[in-house]
């Protein structure tokens, strides 16, 4: 586990904490991990309890005590222990393949669609937490005119509607028009809905050939590091009132696949190897959280394009 992954995943303890209500502060954009120092123990150590600590209105201790948990919980963390007056020392796993299905487990969990989401009822959770951050930060339709967003919609239709509302930050203007509609990786809804179709025909295509997704080998992607990183969109999203995060994620989940297709299948009279199967799994966890991502924004997401 590199530093930066491991500062995300400190960073995304604190955010359950949070969420959880264990802790009442706001969440930092960054967390520095550093090697120990003497005194200290393990491969990482963290002072970010001691950066809470204030803003919390309690020890530095008690609110590394409230992080150790949460971040031992988290795949390739071995063990966490305090010391001093608050700080995290953290013992990394370093089995890679562990944790590249501990990943791509996380993304095929995510919702896949509308009314039939994966992992029990949190699909149908994040759906009506997108539909109240539409109507509370006016992102959706409801804040235009309603005879404006019904000719909108019938010119664009609803799914171009609501990208344009839905991939904006709070405050910026959305910018509905016929962009929408071209068929072209100008067009950042046309590719996320591109992406997501290639995924399914790379899966139809591995069938055809005789093989499954499987994770006997493990190779380190870009597209890996977004999926790793989705969990943390989903909170951030919902805690900040920001739905714009989930589409700007699946932008760059769909650039990195459409970048890492053209290894998945064997070329020519190459037989399926343990490589190829490994990176079938990880396209097919791409197109889930592509998939449950433009069906949380409430915009379809079609197999064929």
């Amino acid at each position: 586990m590199t530093p930066a992954e491991l500062s995300r995943t400190v960073r995304h303890a604190v955010c359950r904490a949070v969420a959880d209500g264990a802790l009442a502060v706001e969440v930092p954009e960054s967390v520095r991990v550093e090697r120990p120092r003497p005194g200290g123990c393990g491969d990482w150590a963290t002072g970010v309890a001691l950066r809470l600590a204030g803003p919390a209105g309690r020890p530095a201790r008690a609110v590394a005590e409230e992080l150790r948990a949460r971040i031992a919980a988290e795949p390739g963390i071995r063990e966490v222990e305090i010391t001093g007056a608050g700080f995290l020392n953290i013992t990394v796993d370093e089995d890679p393949l562990e944790r590249r299905r501990a990943v791509i487990g996380r993304a095929l969990r995510q919702p896949r669609g509308h009314g039939n989401p994966a992992g029990g009822d949190r699909g149908t959770i994040w759906a009506e937490t997108v539909d109240l951050l539409r109507d509370a930060r006016g992102y959706g339709p409801a804040s235009v005119p309603v005879r404006e967003c019904k000719d909108m919609s019938g010119e664009l239709g609803t799914d171009a509607v609501r990208w344009a509302f839905l991939a904006v930050a709070a405050g910026d203007r959305a910018r509905p028009g016929a962009a929408l509609l071209r068929q072209h990786e100008s067009n950042p809804l046309f590719t996320v809905r591109y992406a997501y179709s290639r995924s399914r025909a790379l899966v139809r295509e591995a069938a055809r050939l005789g093989f499954t997704g499987g994770t006997e080998q493990f190779v380190e992607t870009e597209l890996e590091r977004w999926l790793a990183d989705w969990p943390e969109v989903l909170d951030s999203a919902a805690r900040l009132c920001a739905p714009d995060r989930i589409a700007r994620h699946l932008e760059g989940t769909a650039d990195a696949l459409l970048g890492f297709q053209h290894t998945v299948l064997p070329v020519g009279g190459e037989k399926p190897s343990a490589a190829h199967r490994s990176r079938l799994v990880l396209a097919e966890a791409a197109g889930a959280v592509l998939s449950g991502g433009l069906s949380l924004l409430g915009i379809s997401a079609p197999e064929h394009l």
